[in-house]
């Protein structure tokens, strides 16, 4: 093998493991908890997330950020420092929580902040962990960074410039964020010495804020020195490259496009969650999902390329992209069929939301009067004080058990119809209707060996008299043939049907 074969081999290998979230006992999907405090965190992973089949935990920007007045939740993509210090907690509560989430089964994503600093300031800028920095110029001595550091002379990027303009989106800064200049050798040094601090505590993998604003020649050599994963964060599993996921909006027709970053690491496709809000809020019709498996028809990213979800922490709150099209926990029936689809469906690495409650879009998470992140109250297994806490909605944790357990199962049995409707099993192991327009009242195959099935959209399987098994929801009979009527009305308070060979009576 020749020297330039055995070069590219090794660069394959290490951008494929870039792309694998390391998921341990079959699991498939993780969940932001936004603005959570980490001993929160901890106890979600052995209290619910690990019990009911959750892969990983994205957390919010643990390094130091600016305390920015009112404390709104966009101080966290301003940082001060590389130090693990934020409003869910210092270093060591950081380190514990991985260790914690870890024997419960859940891995821990971190979501990175590298392509910029602060804006300017009017008074002093102080961080969450007290330090001090004038951004004026360009000074964080945190790092330290200084005015050599950054792109200079500043620039501005412009609406004009995202579709003529790629040097200027990579070099400009994004609404006024100090724009770090990730050429520098000292400046990647900075980076990498971060990320590689976070690794040694254990965590699985980065997200990549803002990747679309860097040059991908820049993040190869950052992702390139960074180390390989400790064992305290993914088990007995050595030499691994933890995942990477960027974010790099691109809707098409811009000057930065996200394929060209597919050679580095996964990205986040954000064209996926436009797709499914604009089918589930019957806008498009169902029927044409039948060719979601072809990525090129629908200007998809590969399927091992992509982390999907429906919404995230910006585009929920009109940022970042897809306007009006975003299902969010505020349209509830919609959003649970949009995320039923994205998790029954092979598609990407999926990637749940869960949020806080808020009108105002800059509001920050539930807050004492000093600043300090209130913890969830947990009530009948759902949140209450101001947390949404979307994971726990049955019709979604469900679902996430569903595709544990359909994973490697093909796409079959699809069925639709002009009333907005459509069907499909994964294979023998599951089976999911939705319904966006009207009642479903249908005799389909569904793939299932016969019995009588739990919905489990609509309720549990539960020990019964006997020990009998028995469902609080709707059931379903599955014939012989793996044919059953399927019934979903319009009036209920989802419009999906979901089966699976675990929750047979």
């Amino acid at each position: 093998m020749s020297f330039f074969v055995l070069i590219f081999t090794s660069f394959l290998a290490i951008a494929l493991a870039q792309k694998d979230p390391h998921y341990v006992d079959g699991r498939t999907t993780m969940v932001h908890l936004f603005e959570w405090k980490f001993d929160d965190i901890a106890k979600e992973c052995e209290d619910f997330l690990g019990p009911q089949g959750y892969g990983g935990v994205q957390v919010s920007p643990i390094n130091e950020n600016l305390i920015i007045k009112d404390r709104p939740w966009f101080e966290r993509y301003q940082p001060m420092s590389y130090k693990i210090i934020s409003r869910s907690g210092n270093e060591s509560e950081f380190e514990k929580m991985v260790t914690r989430c870890k024997k419960a089964g859940v891995l821990i994503y971190v979501d990175t902040v590298i392509n910029h600093m602060t804006q300017d300031t009017e008074g002093p800028a102080i961080g969450t962990g007290g330090t001090l920095a004038n951004p004026k110029n360009f000074s964080y001595p945190g790092v330290p960074y200084s005015l050599k550091d950054f792109h200079t002379p500043p620039c501005q990027i412009q609406a004009s410039d995202y579709p003529t303009n790629a040097t200027a989106v990579r070099i400009c800064e994004l609404n006024g964020l100090h724009d770090l200049n990730q050429t520098k050798e000292y400046v990647q040094s900075k980076i990498i010495q971060f990320f590689n601090t976070i690794i040694d505590h254990g965590v699985a993998g980065l997200r990549i804020d803002a990747a679309k604003h860097m040059w991908p020649q820049d993040l190869k050599v950052i992702y390139d020195k960074t180390k390989y994963l400790s064992l305290k964060g993914v088990g007995n599993l050595p030499s691994l490259r933890p995942y990477i996921y960027q974010e790099v909006v691109d809707l098409g027709g811009e000057a930065v496009s996200k394929y060209e970053y597919t050679d580095l690491a996964s990205v986040i496709e954000f064209k996926y969650g436009i797709i499914l809000g604009n089918m589930f809020r019957g806008q498009d019709k169902l029927s044409r999902l039948e060719t979601f498996n072809d990525s090129n028809a629908w200007g998809l990213l590969p399927t091992n390329d992509a982390l999907v979800m429906i919404d995230n922490h910006d585009n929920q709150r009109g940022h970042g992209a897809g306007g009006a099209a975003i299902l969010t926990y505020k349209d509830p029936k919609p959003y649970k069929m949009a995320i039923a689809f994205m998790l029954a469906h092979p598609y990407g690495h999926p990637r749940v939301m869960s949020s806080y409650a808020f009108n105002d879009p800059s509001q920050g998470p539930p807050a004492n009067l000093d600043g300090s992140i209130i913890s969830p109250e947990i009530s009948n297994d759902r949140c209450t004080n101001g947390w949404v806490c979307e994971h726990r909605w049955p019709q979604i944790y469900h679902m996430v058990q569903f595709r544990n357990l359909v994973k490697n199962e093909p796409v079959k049995n699809w069925w639709s119809d002009e009333n907005n409707q459509i069907a499909f099993s994964r294979g023998s192991k599951g089976f999911v209707a939705f319904t966006v327009e009207g009642d479903l009242n249908q005799t389909l195959q569904t793939g299932l060996p016969a019995g009588t099935y739990c919905d489990v959209i609509t309720g549990d399987v539960v020990d019964g008299k006997r020990r009998l098994r028995q469902c609080t929801g709707k059931s379903v009979l599955v014939d012989s043939d793996g044919r059953a009527n399927i019934t979903i009305l319009s009036k209920e308070l989802e419009g999906v049907l979901a089966l699976h060979t675990q929750a047979r009576l």
